[in-house]
């Protein structure tokens, strides 16, 4: 008898919609309350998703839902250098 494996599934802070963690980018607060993308999504901190798409990228800008979920204010800069990493992980 083989035991199904549990997918983990996460909720993408841009559209709302569930999917599986590994379809998903994380986005970390590290200890030292620096903004980066996880794309292992193993580095210790606090983490939130999103879908790999700049929509979702861009309704949680707007919607402050990234600065919710991590529990820290985010710059502008911030957001622009997590845009270029997105732009350049959907395309690749």
């Amino acid at each position: 008898m083989s035991a199904v494996k549990k997918t983990p599934m996460r909720k993408c802070i841009g559209c709302g919609e569930m999917k599986s963690k590994r379809e998903m980018l994380r986005v970390l607060r590290t200890t030292e309350n620096e903004i980066v993308l996880d794309a292992t999504g193993r580095k210790n901190g606090r983490g939130a998703y999103l879908c790999r798409s700049q929509e979702c990228f861009q309704k949680a800008e707007k919607s402050k839902g990234l600065e919710r979920s991590l529990k820290v204010a985010i710059p502008k800069e911030v957001y622009q250098s997590l845009e270029k990493e997105i732009e350049k992980l959907a395309k690749g």
